[in-house]
This record gives structure tokens, sequence and C-alpha cells, in this order.
């Protein structure tokens, strides 16, 4: 008995993936414009947009030549020129380097003539400063000095910082932050200066009767030197007269206030023997004519005299 096979049925395809994606199909499979796809065809049916006549062939040719020539003779020129350039730049070089080199000269010489004239006129106020010759070095800085004084330490607060503030110590800029300012150091000075000091000097700066202790932003300068801190203020004097006068004194109870009130750090100390440098930049500002030899006559006497300056 024949079995009869089944009835299998042809159902519809399965959808493909990519049917959702109608627009992104057409762009895949006409990525061409038509408009552009007709120009292409038309231009391919011409002969492929290529000259077809002699004369035109042989402009294109006489332009592909041209512009090889341009191109070589850039070329060329670039090769030739590569070696003047460089020339001249190591011409350039050496004339920076030589000029550079003249100048750390002039500096070096300038700077020995500077030291010889400084030499010179600490040595004439040594010596022509007659009895009291020593002693005119001694108060225009221009001999080293070592003796007994005090040692006086200066510094900004643990927590200082260089914020505006609105306290009592603020004016001209500067605020009660617990920084050490100009006029702190102006009054220090001045006040060991009245306590008997001999010389004084901060950071190894020497003070002198010209000196003057001014601020540049939140920086001390000393003679237009810039000073860091702890400010070293080391003063030749009678040590144990020297300290006591000064902590006495209105400008010594201004500091203790200062460390009281904003917690500037202040310390003072006797010292058996300090030592103060010469003051760098002494400047001789007035001179007197020499006193005329005797034996000489009334009118060269008159001459030399004449000849002094001020």
């Amino acid at each position: 008995m024949s079995q009869q096979s089944p009835d299998r049925s042809t159902g519809s395809p399965p959808p493909r993936p990519d049917a959702s994606m109608s627009l992104l199909n057409s762009v895949m499979n006409h990525s061409l414009d038509e408009g552009y796809a007709e120009a292409a065809a038309r231009r391919d049916a011409e002969g492929g947009g290529l000259p077809r006549t002699l004369k035109a062939k042989l402009g294109l040719a006489a332009g592909l030549v041209l512009a090889a020539l341009v191109v070589t003779v850039g070329a060329a020129q670039a090769r030739i020129s590569a070696p003047v350039v460089a020339k001249e730049r190591e011409e350039l070089i050496d004339r920076i380097n030589s000029e550079t080199a003249a100048a750390d000269s002039l500096a070096r010489t300038v700077e020995k003539l500077r030291g010889e004239v400084g030499d010179r006129q600490r040595a004439a106020l040594r010596t022509r400063g007659g009895d009291q010759g020593e002693l005119v070095a001694l108060l225009a800085g221009a001999t080293p000095v070592r003796g007994p004084g005090v040692r006086l330490v200066v510094d900004d607060a643990k927590d200082a910082s260089a914020g505006d503030g609105g306290g009592p110590r603020e004016s001209s800029g500067f605020a009660d932050t617990g920084r050490v300012r100009d006029r702190d150091m102006q009054r220090v000075v001045n006040g060991l200066w009245e306590s008997g000091a001999e010389a004084i000097a901060i950071n190894d700066q020497r003070l002198t009767s010209l000196s003057a202790i001014r601020a540049a932003g939140d920086a001390i300068l000393v003679d237009n030197r810039p000073l860091v801190p702890p400010y070293t203020v080391l003063a030749v004097g009678d040590a144990k007269k020297l300290s006591s006068a000064f902590q006495a004194s209105a400008d010594g109870r201004y500091l203790r206030s200062l460390h009281e009130d904003f917690a500037v750090r202040t310390k003072i100390s006797e010292q058996a023997e300090v030592r103060l440098p010469a003051a760098p930049s002494l400047i001789v500002r007035t001179a007197e004519p020499k006193a005329a030899a005797r034996g000489k006559d009334n009118g060269q006497s008159a001459a030399d005299t004449e000849k002094g300056t001020s």
C-alpha cells in the first residue's frame, strides 16, 4: 500500500535583516546622482573628455611641458640657493657669538673698573679724612666693621599670606597678613641708630646715610637690592646697652607689638663680635680742591684753586 507524501506548502521567504534600512540601501545602491551619472556617460561617449583635435592636443602638451619646466627651474634654484642661505645663517650665528663675547668682555671691564673706583674712594676717605679719617670711613660705610653688638632676626609669621586684609596695618596696599613690611624694617633700623648703633647691616647689606628701605610688591628692597626673609639685622655697638636701649624704645615696643598682635617672629641676642661688610655702592658726591702748596705765586695758587670740583 503506497503512502501518499505529505503536502508541503511553501511559505513566504523570511524578511531581509536590512529591510528597515531602505534609505541606507538606496544610498549604497545609487551612490551617484542621476544627473552626474548622465554627465559621466555622455563624457565617456564623447571620448573621455580628452582633446580630440590636433590643436587641442598640442596645447595640452605645451601646458604640461611648461608646468614641468617651472617645477624643474624652481627645484634647481632652491638647490643652488641652499648653500648660500646656510652660509648666511652661519655668518649670522658667528656674528651673534662675537658680539655676545664682546659685550661680556665689556661688562667684566666695567665691573672691574667699578670695583677699582670703589676701592679708591674708600682709600680716599681713609687717608684724606684728617684726624677723623677712620670715623669718616666708618660712618660712610667705606670699610668693613667688626666688634660687639646685637643680632636681631625678624621673620614673617608662620601662617603669613599675601592676600588683602582689612586690619589696622592696611595702608598703601599692605594688609595685616603677618608679613614683615618695609616700614617695619625702617622702624627697626631707625630704632637701632637711635639706641646707639655705630654700623648696621641687613642680610649682609651695609646701610649708610644714603641707604633706602623700600618695597616692590611683597619684596623688601635695601638700596634697590631685594632681600628675602628672615631678615637678619647686625648692629655694632655696646651690646648690652644697645640691646636694652632698643627694647625700651618706641621702635622696640612697636616690634614687640608686631609679635604679639600679628605673630611676626623676632629674636634679639647680644653678640661678642659681629662682622659687617663695606657698603657695595659707595659714591663720593662732593670734593674740595687741595690747598695750594706754599712757595707758589698767587696766580698759580688761584689757578689750582679754580680746578676744584663739587
